[in-house]
C-alpha cells in the first residue's frame, strides 16, 4: 500500500522565488494543455495524444518568445502537470461511466494564479535525498527539511506544497507493507451527533460508543472564533492591493491553519486509539454533504465527520482492522437494543425513553450506538453473500463491507446465522 509522509520545508528566499517560478510555469503548462484539448474537442471531437500535447505546450513553446521562460524550471515538473491533466480527464470519464464511485466528477477547469494553495510534483528524475538530510529539487537546489521521522522506503515522488499561510511542505509517496496488529475481541459501534447534552466534564460530546464511553467535541473552530473574527475585521479594514492587506491576510490564514492542524491531529489520535483497542468499528453512513447545507453547516464542518471516517478507514486497512458502515436509513434512535421493537419518532430534546415492547429505559445515544454495533455485525456476517438454505446456488456476489482492503471478493457459502436481530 502507498502512504504519504509530509514534512515541513524551510527554503531560503532565493529558493522561494525559484519555487514560485516553478508553480507558475506548471500552472501555465496545465492551462495551455487544457485549452488545446478543449479546442480540439470543439473542432472535430478529437483527442490530442499526450506525447503530441507535451511537444506542443512544452518543447515547442520554449522556442517561442511568449513561453521562453519555461526553460528556467525543471521539465519534470512541467510533465507532471500534464500527467495531472490526464488524471483529471480519466477521473471525469470514469465518474460519468459509473466506474468511479462517489460524487460525480466535473471536467477539469483552468488554474488561477490567485489560488491561495500552490503545488507541484517531482518524479524520481526531479528530486533526490542528500546524505546531509537536504532535499534536492531540480533547478531549485538543496532545501532544508524538518525531518520528524524516517521514511520507511525510497519515495517514488514528492509534491511541494505552499499553503495559504505561506508554509512549505514536502509530501513523499512511499510504499509500505501492512502492519496487522494483534487480534482483540472487542468491537464497538459509534453514534455521531451534535445536539447532545453536556458531559460530566462540562463539554459537548461528539460521539457515544456502545461500551458507554463518551468522546467530547473539541469544537476547534468555535473556540477560535473570537481570534478569527478579530483578524478578519482587521483584514476588512485594509485597502485592497496594499502590503498591509497582504500581511493581514497571512494572519487570517495562519489562524485558520492552527485550527485545521489541531482538528487533523485530533482525528488521527482518536482514530488510532479506536483502531488499536477494537477489532471492528461500526459507523453510520451520514450524509455530511447534505448536512453541510443546513443551518448546522459550521458545526458539521467543525466536527469533521468525513475526515474522521476517512482516517479511520485508512488506519484500519493498514493495521488489519475492520470498519463497517451501516445504512443511514437505519432507525437507530427509535430501535430498542433489547427487544428490537421500532418505536415512534422522538424529538431531539428527548434523551431518555422507555421501550413500549419490553419496558427497558434507554439513553438515546447509548442505545443508538448499540443498535449500530448489532447492525454492523449482522451486515458483516452476511456480507459474503451466502445462500439462505444449504445447497441453494448463490444468485450474485455480494459487495464486501470493507472498502479498499480486499483485492477481490471470494464466494463463501454459509448457513443461516442464528441470533442475529432482524433490523
Amino acid at each position: 500500500m502507498y502512504l504519504r509522509y509530509s514534512f515541513r520545508l524551510e527554503p531560503t528566499p532565493g529558493q522561494c522565488i525559484a519555487l514560485a517560478r516553478t508553480f507558475g510555469c506548471a500552472r501555465v503548462v496545465y492551462n495551455d494543455a487544457l485549452a488545446a484539448r478543449k479546442a480540439a474537442y470543439r473542432a472535430d471531437r478529437s483527442r490530442i495524444a499526450t506525447g503530441v500535447l507535451a511537444k506542443r505546450v512544452i518543447t515547442d513553446a520554449k522556442k517561442t518568445p511568449e513561453r521562453a521562460w519555461l526553460a528556467e524550471v525543471s521539465v519534470d515538473a512541467l510533465q507532471s502537470s500534464l500527467r495531472d491533466l490526464d488524471t483529471a480527464y480519466a477521473n471525469f470519464f470514469a465518474s460519468v461511466s459509473g466506474k468511479r464511485p462517489g460524487r460525480r466528477m466535473g471536467l477539469p477547469v483552468f488554474k488561477s494564479k490567485k489560488d491561495s494553495r500552490q503545488a507541484v510534483r517531482f518524479s524520481r528524475n526531479g528530486f533526490r535525498l542528500r546524505d546531509n538530510g537536504r532535499l534536492n529539487l531540480a533547478k531549485i537546489g538543496d532545501v532544508r527539511v524538518r525531518w520528524s521521522r524516517e521514511l520507511p522506503s525510497a519515495p517514488s515522488s514528492v509534491t511541494v506544497i505552499k499553503d495559504p499561510s505561506g508554509r512549505y511542505f514536502a509530501s513523499f509517496v512511499v510504499q509500505v507493507e501492512p502492519e496487522p496488529l494483534a487480534p482483540v475481541t472487542s468491537e464497538v459501534g459509534i453514534d455521531l451527533g451534535l445536539t447532545l447534552p453536556q458531559t460530566p466534564s462540562g463539554g459537548t460530546p461528539i460521539a457515544v460508543l456502545s461500551d458507554g464511553e463518551v468522546i467530547d467535541n473539541p469544537r476547534f473552530l468555535r473556540r477560535a472564533e473570537r481570534r478569527l473574527n478579530k483578524a478578519q475585521r482587521a483584514l476588512s479594514r485594509k485597502a485592497k492591493g496594499s502590503r498591509n492587506r497582504a500581511k493581514a491576510r497571512l494572519k487570517v490564514a495562519r489562524a485558520h491553519a492552527r485550527v485545521a492542524d489541531a482538528r487533523r491531529n485530533w482525528c488521527h489520535q482518536s482514530a488510532s486509539r479506536l483502531v488499536r483497542d477494537n477489532q471492528a468499528v461500526y459507523l453510520e453512513d451520514l450524509a455530511v454533504s447534505g448536512l453541510a447545507r443546513t443551518r448546522l453547516a459550521k458545526s458539521v464542518h467543525d466536527a469533521a465527520w468525513g475526515m474522521f471516517r476517512r482516517v479511520l478507514e485508512e488506519k484500519a486497512a493498514r493495521y488489519g482492522r475492520h470498519v463497517g458502515i451501516v445504512s443511514r436509513w437505519l432507525p437507530s434512535s427509535r430501535t430498542c437494543s433489547v427487544c428490537w421493537v421500532v418505536d415512534g419518532k422522538k424529538p431531539l430534546h428527548v434523551r431518555i425513553w422507555r421501550c413500549e415492547g419490553c419496558g427497558t429505559e434507554h439513553d438515546r445515544d447509548l442505545n443508538a450506538s448499540q443498535v449500530i454495533l448489532a447492525a454492523g455485525q449482522a451486515e458483516r456476517l452476511n456480507a459474503p453473500g451466502g445462500p439462505v438454505s444449504p445447497g441453494v446456488e448463490i444468485p450474485r456476489q455480494a459487495r464486501p463491507v470493507e472498502r479498499g482492503t480486499h483485492p477481490k471478493a471470494q464466494p463463501v457459502t454459509t448457513g443461516s446465522q442464528a441470533g442475529i436481530p432482524a433490523l
